[in-house]
């Protein structure tokens, strides 16, 4: 056990590595977290309408969940500390000009930019570690560290958020580029220069990324403004995005260096990770989202107190470093996930009969337990989606998962508010309230899915632990190649 200790412990040098690519996967939760807590003070500001409100949050979805793919694997071809420094230094320079604008269209071209160069870092940073880490122990910790950093980001920008939004909006686009800017000088100083990938014989598939990345724009757009638009358009616009996606396929086929190798899918592991990834997402936001909108519609919270109590959640960046591993190295990643996914079943469960009147005790289970849940299934899940794929398909692994997680969270964001708009009659509290219930049922059951979808990697082997101390997980689906 020593021995497999030591294996695991982290060099000065990797420490730096990982620091710095935590610090912007912090930078890229707390910027979506302190932006929606800011939308109406933007709103009173700069007198937007609500479709161009809406608008602000749906640019940078449309840019990070569109491009996230392309991204992944422009890391593979062109460098990755390369993508990662070039997209990072973007992201600085359109979070600054968010926070100038004086009209609603610059501020949603600056958030469709920033969502972009955000779309291009997150799969290049996670690909860094994967490749900078040897496979196993030390990858897993590494790994666990990211996710939890992740995850804290997005709880603690509510509060921060809330804080700055009450000095003023600007300064939730300002922060973020003195945060940059320090994340940009240590990855200069950290990240280890990397020769340019060889790409002799691949070409640059153009028709696939131009093919896939349109149809990934339209999928995300059908799915989140589905609530906003006629069933018409979303269908149309879905439809188109499949026919892209279909055309994609068709490309990639006849390619002689495709974007997306399709033998990729193979991997069991990698199929079950992405297909749960993107049905606890859509859960776990889906019912943050809920749960935001019960407290500041029904119970008349102010932002700062919803943000106060949802911050529990957070606690799951304490809980994947050190937690977690010592779970995955006992149990196997697979055995972790299903736990974690059924923990957030529970949370959804309890909070299913929410009255109006609940105090913070009542919820406090829910968010608690919700927090373990994330806490043992992001991280785990990250590690099953990247394990055993090849070095130089790395960047295109991350990005199949945060495209994965980005259209869950769209899928869940929209379910949720169709089932929440349909079963509530009126403004009353009584109404606001059945529709709150009806729409926790959706979480729920997208849980559920990923986990009857994850139990298929609870085999004899994949819970196992060698005697190296990595667990021998889902190895059985992995092509030859890999």
């Amino acid at each position: 056990m020593s021995k497999q200790r030591e294996s695991a412990a982290l060099k000065p040098q990797e420490w730096g590595v990982l620091l710095v690519l935590c610090g912007a996967i912090f930078l890229e939760g707390i910027d979506v977290a302190m932006l929606n807590v800011a939308l109406p003070s933007i709103r009173a500001d700069l007198g937007l309408s609500t479709g161009d409100l809406q608008w602000v949050m749906s640019a940078y979805v449309l840019g990070y969940g569109g491009f996230m793919l392309l991204g992944g694997r422009a890391a593979d071809l062109f460098g990755r500390r390369q993508m990662f420094v070039l997209w990072l230094t973007v992201f600085l320079l359109f979070s600054g000009l968010g926070g100038f604008a004086t009209e609603g269209w610059m501020l949603i071209v600056a958030r469709f930019v920033t969502g972009v160069a955000a779309a291009f870092m997150t799969p290049a940073g996670l690909s860094i570690i994967t490749t900078g880490f040897e496979e196993g122990p030390r990858r897993n910790k590494a790994l666990l560290f990211y996710s939890g950093t992740a995850a804290g980001g997005f709880s603690i920008g509510l509060v921060i958020g809330g804080l700055l939004a009450s000095v003023g909006w600007r300064w939730v686009f300002f922060a973020p580029v003195v945060l940059s800017a320090v994340i940009l000088l240590a990855a200069l100083a950290f990240v280890p220069k990397s020769p340019r990938p060889d790409r002799t014989g691949q070409g640059v598939d153009l028709a696939g990324g131009v093919t896939v990345t349109a149809a990934i724009v339209l999928l995300v757009l059908g799915v989140e403004r589905a609530s906003h638009t006629s069933l018409a358009a979303t269908l149309t616009t879905l439809a188109a995005g499949l026919a892209l996606l279909g055309a994609f396929v068709a490309v990639e086929r006849r390619s002689a260096s495709p974007l997306v190798r399709l033998g990729i899918f193979r991997s069991g592991a990698l199929v079950r990770a992405n297909l749960a990834g993107l049905l606890f997402a859509g859960g776990f936001f889906g019912f943050q989202f809920l749960v935001v909108l019960y407290l500041q519609e029904l119970r008349g919270w102010s932002i700062l107190e919803t943000s106060f109590a949802m911050i529990v959640i957070g606690v799951d960046a304490v809980l994947s470093p050190t937690l977690t591993p010592k779970l995955v190295e006992r149990f196997g990643n697979a055995r972790v996930i299903f736990g974690g996914l059924l923990l957030a079943a529970l949370a959804y469960a309890l909070f299913l009969p929410v009255g109006a009147d609940w105090t913070y005790l009542a919820m406090f289970p829910s968010l608690i337990i919700l927090s373990l849940g994330f806490a043992l299934a992001y991280g785990p899940l990250t590690i099953v989606a990247t394990e055993g794929v090849k070095e130089e398909e790395q960047g295109l692994a991350g990005g199949l998962l945060y495209t994965s997680f980005q259209f869950g969270a769209a899928l869940g964001l929209s379910a949720v508010t169709a089932v929440n708009v349909a079963a509530t009659a009126s403004s009353a509290p009584a109404d606001l309230l059945d529709g709150y219930r009806a729409a926790l049922w959706v979480p729920l059951a997208a849980v559920l899915l990923a986990a009857l979808i994850a139990a298929f990697g609870l085999r004899s082997r994949a819970g196992r632990v060698t005697a190296a101390g990595t667990p021998a997980e889902d190895r059985a689906d992995l092509p030859a190649t890999h």
